[in-house]
């Protein structure tokens, strides 16, 4: 535990939500929520003013329409995040080179690496400071938790939230954490705090006075000795600046359930396209495949295969992908795929055989010519993803309407320049046409086949953002002050 309050915690405020209302002049002041559309989706975020209605993240979608129908809901938009994110985290670079990320919108930050801190007044200038800077820079707002250790900081910035600041002083710890649930400590889930429940421990403080032994009795060595600790407010967990990923994976969940094989096949060849790409993204390769199917019973079967060395090569991962799904039955109903690399690694080892392959195919399809080709492809329905004659379409017009035109997507017309999509249905395509510094725009429906309207990259939040490349030097002067003890909030 440390003298200062020099760990920061900064949680962007319901982070997709509060991108979207800043993209889209419309939304501002209104409930937004982002997440899957379909039937069985879930809420991602939801706004400040959504979650006046009881809409919250990981709800189930259905039950977030039946408590906020009015509200706008809409498709994530990870470019967006992502891009903003970046901002956010090369501000924080700015402070420490310690700054471990959580999440697009979650990281904390050594301050007394950095230099940028060392005691409470200077802590939470810092913070201040850093609050104005992502406003100016992202058009966003954050909440800072400053401590001196990591749980007490994310506890703060909790605390602090929507878009406020929390400085809790070394010293006050115990007293701070004493009534609150034992659901505020990391590592306590539902099952847990039910556990804790049933023994009679409801708050913080019961678990500081039942002692070590009694949680180990209760929970295990390991996690009864680490909930008293924290219980107790200690907490020693470093910032790690490099958090090494053990695997990545893509999944998705079906709005009704999937029984065309042919279907199926396709769908997994697509999940490992895009596992692929972000792996690739992260300049990574892998070892071993893994495919996991839920069926419709709800139960969830995985099966792997393990290469002979890492690689990033789309073929290598859907073949393999596609040979696992062979020994699963998926005769009831698949409602979710996924697909997955682990075993990482920062180097390839290319498949020799997988590159002659392809080789092969290549080469086939240039001897077979124009004519031979379209015949080949037309007679390898099974193999392509395309069903026989007469079989039923895999997805219908409005299906891929749906895939092409999200809710919440950027899109372009000649005529009327940038706007997002209200939604789509019936053959036809709604847009709204306003950017992030316009007024509330109009609105129009088009064909979903309209040549003049086409998909588009998001614009940005901000368009001329402060220059904060000499920050924090050159920032105005924090408009707090020195905070002697206890906890300090700002809003």
């Amino acid at each position: 535990m440390r003298a200062a309050p020099t760990i920061l915690h900064l949680d962007m405020d319901a982070f997709y939500a509060s991108a979207e209302q800043a993209a889209k002049p419309s939304l501002r002041g209104k409930p937004v929520v982002v997440g899957g559309l379909g039937p069985r989706g879930v809420v991602a975020t939801a706004s400040y003013e959504a979650r006046r209605f009881g809409v919250h993240s990981a709800m189930p979608m259905a039950q977030a329409r039946r408590l906020a129908p009015n509200a706008a809901y809409l498709v994530p938009r990870f470019s967006l995040y992502r891009t903003v994110s970046d901002q956010v985290m090369e501000l924080l670079g700015r402070l420490s080179p310690l700054v471990e990320p959580l999440s697009l919108d979650e990281a904390f930050v050594d301050l007394e690496a950095g230099g940028t801190a060392d005691d409470t007044a200077s802590a939470l200038a810092i913070g201040e400071q850093l609050r104005e800077a992502i406003e100016a820079v992202t058009g966003l707002s954050g909440s800072v938790g400053l401590a001196g250790s990591k749980m007490l900081a994310k506890i703060a910035s909790e605390e602090a939230k929507p878009d406020g600041i929390l400085l809790i002083a070394p010293g006050t710890e115990r007293d701070l954490l004493a009534p609150m649930p034992v659901r505020t400590l990391p590592g306590v889930g539902p099952a847990t705090a039910d556990h804790l429940r049933r023994a009679g421990m409801t708050t913080v403080n019961d678990l500081a006075e039942a002692g070590e032994a009694e949680l180990v009795r209760l929970l295990g060595k390991a996690h009864g000795g680490s909930l008293h600790r924290m219980a107790s407010g200690r907490d020693d967990r470093p910032v790690v600046a490099e958090r090494d990923a053990k695997s990545v994976s893509v999944e998705d969940t079906f709005d009704t359930d999937l029984h065309d094989r042919v279907r199926v096949r396709s769908e997994v060849e697509r999940l490992a396209d895009r596992c692929v790409q972000r792996l690739r993204a992260a300049e990574r390769s892998g070892r071993t495949v893994v495919l996991k199917v839920r069926r419709y019973d709800f139960s969830t079967l995985t099966r792997s295969e393990t290469l002979r060395g890492p690689t990033d090569d789309p073929t290598v991962v859907r073949e393999a992908a596609a040979r696992l799904l062979e020994s699963v039955d998926t005769t009831g109903g698949v409602r979710l795929l996924g697909v997955g690399v682990t075993g990482l690694a920062d180097y390839t080892q290319e498949d020799l055989f997988a590159q002659a392959a392809d080789e092969r195919t290549a080469a086939g399809l240039a001897a077979a010519g124009p004519a031979d080709s379209a015949e080949a492809g037309a007679d390898a329905g099974t193999d392509d993803g395309r069903p026989e004659p007469g079989e039923p379409d895999p997805e219908s017009a409005e299906q891929l309407a749906a895939r092409r035109w999200p809710a919440g997507h950027d899109v372009r017309h000649d005529t009327h320049g940038h706007g997002w999509v209200q939604g789509s249905g019936v053959g036809r395509v709604t847009v709204r046409f306003e950017e992030p510094e316009s007024a509330p725009g109009r609105v129009r429906t088009f064909r979903i086949d309209d040549p003049a309207l086409r998909p588009a990259d998001p614009l940005p939040l901000v368009r001329d953002p402060v220059d904060y490349s000499s920050w924090p030097a050159s920032l105005p002067k924090s408009r707090s002050g020195p905070v002697s003890s206890g906890r300090e909030s700002r809003p």
